[in-house]
């Protein structure tokens, strides 16, 4: 292999994948998938990826929401409706590696994208599908929103204040968790497929990728049998792990153990609440709350939060501001990490995207296609594999 031909590959390279789903579980991990090296061949109807169009700001003919989830692939335009649109699908998945869809439960194979239907044309494909509440049960065939999903699996019951509205987790976790576990299990499928040259379904739902997230509501309702309930920032199982108010904003400080706790207690300047009875131990600090975050702020309001993240930090203390989305984005530690990725866009002038958390040695980040528009590659992709593009 040349020095050139290495540069340019990465982990997935000449793994196909054939896109067939829409607006974020499955979009989200076929985008991993792209940024890894696989050729991404998104699937759509003639109307698009309906994200395009129904969600958020619209710049030129796509939305926000449709171009941070679908660089890197290229698009390409088929009615599946149509015997003449399923033929091309089928020509492309004789090729392909993987298969990734989100329909609602019966409608890949009433389109001809069914598993039963593509493995018989390639029985080494690994087929990733997402579903709302999984393929059994009394659930299975509703619609499954992010939102549903949240209310219906605990996490809204836990999240927000005390006595306070249901508010749902601010980004879309069931959406994102169940893609990061399709991109999971369809990795660990591939492999599996490259061992014995037979491929396999790899399902998950937002329910069940939600439910997944409830690690320590699950331990704490079992362990103890009482019910979790919000706790705003604080954490369930240690404590001060919260936000704290300043004179000018919010400190977030996590003490999770005896020697973070007692340094705390000496820079805000009451060593002695390290030896109170009510906070000796982590166990008598969770017991005490409320009487611990009042005497901590009272402390904690004299100064900016800025001065206090600098001294907590310099003692070792886990600590930082609480940021909003915009301060986040220009903090110089984010950009250092490549978490915010800008090129030339036609519409938007400078698109800016979130970039890949994941760093390989052997072949890093890279933006090679913008977010397609919709059916932008369907001759070229068609041709290469000896289709006639439908007229």
């Amino acid at each position: 292999m040349s020095t050139a031909e290495a540069a340019s590959r990465r982990p997935l390279t000449g793994v196909v994948v054939v896109d067939l789903s829409q607006v974020l579980a499955g979009p989200l991990c076929t985008m991993i998938l792209a940024d890894l090296g696989a050729d991404v061949i998104k699937v759509e109807p003639p109307q698009g990826d309906q994200s395009r169009t129904s969600l958020g700001t619209r710049i030129g003919d796509d939305s926000a929401a449709f171009l941070a989830v679908n660089r890197n692939k290229r698009s390409v335009e088929l009615d599946l409706s149509t015997a003449t649109g399923r033929a091309a699908l089928h020509g492309l998945v004789a090729e392909a590696d993987i298969v990734v869809e989100n329909f609602r439960p019966g409608v890949a194979a009433r389109l001809g994208a069914g598993y039963e239907q593509l493995s018989a044309i390639n029985p080494g494909l690994v087929y990733g599908s997402v579903t709302g509440f999984g393929a059994q049960g009394p659930y299975a065939n509703r619609a499954g929103l992010d939102l549903v999903v949240q209310a219906m699996t605990g996490l809204m019951s836990v999240t927000g204040e005390q006595g306070g509205r249901p508010v749902k987790n601010g980004p879309p976790v069931a959406d994102l968790a169940s893609g990061l576990y399709l991109t999971i299990g369809v990795l660990a499928a591939l492999h599996e497929r490259d061992a014995t040259g037979v491929g396999q379904k790899v399902a998950t739902s937002l329910y069940e990728s939600a439910l997944s997230l409830a690690v320590w509501e699950t331990a704490e309702l079992w362990a103890t049998g009482e019910q979790p309930g919000p706790l705003g920032s604080a954490h369930r199982m240690a404590a001060p792990y919260q936000a704290l108010r300043t004179s000018d904003g919010y400190v977030v400080v996590a003490a999770t153990n005896a020697r973070f706790w007692r340094r705390l207690c000496d820079i805000v300047g009451r060593p002695e609440l390290a030896d109170d009875p009510r906070f000796a131990t982590n166990a008598d600090r969770l017991a005490h709350r409320g009487d611990l975050s009042a005497l901590l702020e009272a402390e904690l309001e004299r100064r900016p939060t800025t001065e206090w993240v600098d001294e907590l930090v310099a003692a070792g203390v886990p600590a930082g501001p609480l940021q909003d989305y915009a301060q986040a984005l220009r903090d110089p530690h984010t950009l250092a990490t490549g978490m915010v990725v800008e090129a030339p866009h036609p519409d938007a002038g400078t698109l800016r995207m979130l970039g890949s958390p994941l760093h390989l040695s052997s072949a890093d980040f890279r933006l090679d296609r913008l977010p397609p528009r919709l059916g932008e590659h369907t001759a070229q992709v068609l041709r290469e594999y000896g289709i006639e593009p439908p007229s």
